[in-house]
């Protein structure tokens, strides 16, 4: 939402304060209902029959003042008329969705059975408490957006659990995420009003109301600069939990410094020097932190140098006052701070990591420069650096994928007699992953062995892996070997990913020992090591085999081991069993539709691609959409017989991520250079430029690669180059770049055509291209052939008249 957006919420807000003079008080708040009945988005909320209502607290919780002003100005008549009608309408609608029997009547005579049953008696209770956050996270996201924020909590409650607070938590963050992706104000104040309502169930339910669940909403408020809004969800959370006060000074400062509101903001720096009651210390501190995330060097300065700094209770505000002082440059201000704390005999630890939080924070600074200044800090203040201090400069390093750097320390963290962390470590390993960095294993893990770090299953991994990118199948096995030597029992995903090394280098016969080791080491195979073997069987033999030898195991096939069947059979020339693959009964059928996309690929990239468009007819009349990978074999299978253009655009309709898209396009594009086909090239030159209109790069990048293929092409391609380049200009309104140029002129010297060689060099004086060695020499060899052949041609007539009378 932009700032004319936030203006028109403000006056929205004052329409809806003015008619609430007028208004009487209503205290039976009627649930909130978006108007249009059509979207997905209906809400709920009511405190009436569908949620999991605390019944301790009876009737007796009514609302207040502020959740009647704030319900009376989110909710408007139509929305509650809208409301009534949509309950009263829907109810049958919603007990058809919701009340699916959770356990089927099964027959109890079986053991096995009665096992099943056990299993889905717990399955019932359906408590939500996992051990990764991120995953119950995407669970409830899933939901709200398929039912909607309300039906979501609905549906909750009929399954026979209460909201908890952090599902509550998810849906509002999701409320406020669609706040700040639209640009429609009926939008973000829809958005509010479900937030709002949440927050009003959560009190109905008696859970607390804290940060994490007001935090989202006020961070929107003030990016928003919704003075009003803020004051009233404020007021609410502060009745609710009068302990929130002090935090909510906090966002309270962050607010004025973002409308830009001078006086409120002179007043409470001028609270934060002055007030010196011990109660008012945490609102103090709240208001000094959001000042310090600002850039007001003058009120930090004042602010600073009249506070007593060494009396703060929070160790974290500290941190934060040293890193504002780092990021404006200040500091003869932060050495002055820290000898004060230094003298008062503040805790070590603390003055460490204050000191790193200002030196990480200073600008443009380079990390080689960082670390003097830890150092030369510390021996000034005779303190030494802390465990937390030096971990916090590594991950700074980290972040700046200076991973050498972040070794170094690391080295000197260990020979000052501190470990390391294995969250730290497991950083260092993810970052030397995402640079590609595979070549400081070695240094790694020789850091490893010498200063005994304590290691987990997923650092082991991740090193053996790196060995095995290094091709270094010797060290992963020798790393195996010293961690049994430490009584650390080596895991199956270590060997799989030594399996998949020799795999990928096409060593069948290495990886295949890999499975013997396994066994020797009394190390069970799983399903990715099933996958990895039966994807790379060369024989029937071979893939029977291994499925055999995996039922015996107990594993279940997966949907890659499903796939790797599909893909061996095909190599092998069992295209027939390969159809049959997808006929199991045993894939589950949320995965079907991705199985038989890999059997389309393989069926066309085996020769079949009759067969294969009968597969994909089959996908389609399912309601389904073929996978991308899938949709790039048919369009390069196309491509190679030159298949119906027609057909190639309908495939690349079918894909909607748009790596994949712009892969299959260019593929097209490239396809339509090949035959000469202009206007199809114009067209989906003109569809890229529709989906990357600020990346001008992209578009060079593909105009680049097409004009290529025009120069290393016959001399008859040549026309269509030069009428794209007139087109790029002309229907694009886009200048193509200096290497279009240079392969144009490439080709124009190639077929020996002068004249469309001088264009080509015009354009380079109009679009302001300096002339480099290449397009001087493509240039003027072309001239140089020219004149020498004009030159023989004259010599030739001259001596003409000769030849005639020596005849």
């Amino acid at each position: 939402m932009r700032a004319p957006t936030a203006r028109n919420l403000c006056t929205l807000s004052n329409l809806f304060r003015s008619k609430l003079l007028t208004r009487k008080r209503n205290t039976n708040v009627v649930p909130f209902t978006k108007p249009s009945p059509e979207s997905e988005d209906e809400m709920y909320l009511s405190s009436e029959p569908y949620l999991a209502r605390d019944t301790s607290q009876g009737d007796s919780f009514y609302e207040n003042e502020d959740t009647n002003e704030l319900s009376d100005i989110l909710c408007s008549k139509e929305d509650k008329r809208c409301a009534l009608e949509e309950i009263d309408d829907d109810e049958e609608k919603r007990k058809q969705t919701v009340d699916i029997p959770w356990i089927l009547d099964l027959s109890h005579g079986k053991l096995s059975e009665k096992r099943k049953d056990v299993a889905r008696e717990r399955k019932q209770k359906w408590i939500f408490k996992y051990t990764s956050d991120d995953r119950f996270d995407r669970l409830i996201k899933m939901c709200a957006d398929k039912l909607g924020v309300g039906k979501t909590v609905n549906v909750f409650g009929q399954l026979g659990r209460e909201t908890g607070v952090k599902e509550y938590n998810t849906l509002i963050k999701m409320c406020v995420k669609k706040a700040r992706a639209t640009d429609d104000e009926f939008i973000g104040v829809r958005e509010m009003s479900k937030a709002f309502h949440l927050y009003k169930s959560m009190r109905d339910l008696g859970y607390p109301l804290e940060e994490k669940t007001y935090g989202p909403l006020l961070r929107y408020l003030v990016d928003m600069g919704l003075v009003q809004e803020f004051q009233l969800f404020t007021d609410i959370i502060k009745t609710e939990n009068p302990s929130s006060a002090s935090r909510l000074g906090y966002y309270e400062m962050l607010l004025w410094l973002r409308v830009g509101n001078e006086e409120m903001i002179r007043d409470i720096c001028e609270y934060i020097t002055v007030e010196a009651r011990e109660e008012t210390s945490a609102l103090r501190e709240s208001y000094l932190m959001a000042l310090c995330e600002s850039d007001r060097k003058m009120q930090i300065l004042d602010v600073v140098k009249n506070i007593d700094v060494t009396k703060l209770s929070s160790a974290k505000s500290i941190a934060d006052i040293f890193q504002s002082l780092g990021r404006l440059h200040l500091e003869s201000i932060a050495d002055d701070l820290l000898l004060d704390l230094r003298a008062c005999d503040h805790d070590a630890d603390n003055i460490s990591n204050f000191i790193v939080s200002y030196a990480v924070s200073i600008p443009n600074l380079a990390v080689e420069d960082i670390i003097p200044k830890f150092k030369n800090m510390h021996e000034l203040l005779e303190v030494l650096p802390s465990t937390s201090s030096y971990e916090k400069l590594i991950l700074h390093c980290c972040g700046l994928d200076k991973v050498g750097i972040a070794l170094d320390i690391v080295e000197k963290m260990c020979e000052a007699g501190f470990t390391l962390s294995t969250e730290v470590l497991q950083c260092i390993l993810q970052i030397c992953e995402e640079s590609y960095e595979y070549i400081l294993v070695h240094r790694i893990y020789s850091i490893i062995c010498r200063y005994h770090l304590e290691l987990n299953g997923e650092i082991c991994r991740r090193l053996v892996h790196f060995f095995v990118r290094m091709k270094d199948f010797e060290g992963a096995y020798r790393m195996i070997a010293d961690l049994e030597d430490m009584n650390f029992k080596p895991t199956t995903n270590m060997y799989n990913a030594i399996m998949a090394g020799y795999f990928r280098e096409k060593n069948i016969r290495g990886g295949l020992r890999v499975l013997n080791q396994m066994r020797g080491a009394n190390v069970k195979p799983d399903s990715h090591t099933f996958y990895y073997l039966i994807q790379n069987c060369e024989t029937e033999e071979d893939i029977i085999k291994y499925c055999e030898e995996m039922k015996q195991s107990g594993v279940h096939a997966t949907k890659q081991i499903f796939m790797a069947l599909i893909n061996s059979y095909a190599a092998s020339g069992k295209l027939e069993k390969a159809k049959q693959v997808v006929l199991d009964s045993n894939i589950p059928n949320k995965s079907l539709n991705e199985i038989k996309s890999v059997l389309v690929s393989a069926l066309a990239s085996h020769g079949q691609l009759s067969e294969a468009l009968l597969v994909y007819e089959e996908i389609k009349k399912a309601g389904h959409n073929l996978e991308p990978k899938a949709v790039i074999t048919l369009i390069e299978e196309f491509t190679k017989f030159n298949g119906e253009l027609d057909g190639l655009l309908l495939l690349l309709e079918e894909m909607n991520d748009v790596d994949y898209w712009v892969d299959g396009c260019f593929k097209v594009i490239m396809y339509c250079i090949r035959n000469k086909n202009l206007s199809s090239t114009i067209l989906l030159f003109k569809q890229l430029k529709d989906k990357f209109k600020n990346d001008d790069l992209v578009m060079e990048a593909l105009f680049d690669a097409v004009f290529s293929l025009i120069a290393s092409s016959e001399s008859s391609h040549l026309q269509i180059g030069l009428d794209l380049l007139w087109a790029i200009k002309d229907e694009l309104g886009l200048m193509p770049s200096r290497q279009c140029l240079d392969f144009l002129l490439s080709a124009c010297a190639n077929a020996g055509d002068l004249n469309n060689a001088r264009l080509i060099w015009r354009e380079y004086e109009v679009a302001g291209f300096p002339y480099n060695v290449l397009s001087y020499l493509r240039h003027f060899w072309l001239q140089e052939m020219i004149d020498l052949l004009t030159l023989c041609l004259r010599k030739f007539h001259k001596m003409m008249p000769r030849f005639v009378l020596s005849s």
